[in-house]
């Protein structure tokens, strides 16, 4: 009762932490605060998605974004990546969706995605004008999404060769698992308390040998063989097994247990 006492209180306790540890799930999160920094790539789409948004919520990220000093923009995607790693959850960088799963599952393991995307768009192949391949491209292309192989390559580049494990989406899609060393204090508890039940009966075990080595005016070492001579006699007699021989103690001689004295 009391290690699932214990295990239920730990869960709880460790489920809350974990629905503090991103207070940012949103974009209008991260619009009405100021404690965490924010920024994109300084010339890129995102860059020129807020720029020309006319929502208002993205408008107000812009403006804050141009305002910041220091500048919230980064030259590369390594460096807003590095940005984000040092900065101990006081910055957050805003790229491509695509890019975002593909850095969360790589190693130190240190990075999110957090909320939902802002927005969609696709991405395309170029080709030159009036080129012959541009049809055969687009039907590739076409076949390959209708067939959902586009999807298998995602999956198997981004997240089953991935470094931090299986899984990928949003932050919030994620599972919390209670590990062993959450719930370690009840296994600590319960060793604890078997080491000290076991020393408590070796104390008691040695105590009342050396009362019955006294009175039987016998060595320790006896009266101990002859009190575990009982226990175990004891034991196997409530178990409904024979016992062949055992000391009787109490006069100092030796008797079949079969034989009435």
């Amino acid at each position: 009762l009391i290690i699932i006492s214990s295990y239920t209180a730990n869960l709880a306790a460790f489920l809350t932490v974990e629905r503090m540890v991103s207070p940012i799930e949103s974009a209008e999160d991260l619009a009405k605060q100021t404690e965490i920094a924010y920024g994109t790539l300084d010339a890129g789409s995102t860059k020129e998605f807020f720029r020309r948004s006319k929502i208002a919520v993205f408008e107000k990220m812009w403006s804050y974004m141009k305002a910041a000093d220091p500048s919230v923009f980064v030259k590369t995607t390594d460096e807003g990546v590095m940005r984000v790693r040092k900065s101990k959850g006081k910055y957050a960088y805003l790229l491509e969706s695509t890019m975002n799963e593909y850095i969360e599952q790589r190693k130190p393991c240190d990075t999110m995605k957090v909320g939902g995307n802002l927005d969609s768009k696709g991405y395309g192949i170029a080709t030159p004008k009036g080129s012959p391949l541009r049809n055969p491209v687009n039907l590739a292309v076409l076949k390959l999404n209708e067939q959902g192989l586009l999807d298998k390559l995602k999956n198997k580049w981004w997240y089953d060769k991935g470094e931090c494990g299986s899984g990928g989406g949003d932050s919030k899609d994620k599972t919390s698992a209670l590990s062993l060393s959450n719930v370690a204090g009840v296994f600590y508890i319960l060793i604890g308390g078997l080491g000290l039940a076991m020393l408590v009966a070796l104390v008691e075990f040695c105590y009342k040998s050396r009362t019955e080595s006294r009175r039987m005016k016998v060595s320790t070492a006896r009266a101990a063989a002859a009190t575990a001579a009982q226990a175990f006699h004891c034991s196997a007699l409530d178990s409904g097994a024979s016992a062949p021989y055992t000391e009787l103690q109490s006069y100092g001689l030796y008797a079949n247990n079969t034989v009435k004295i």
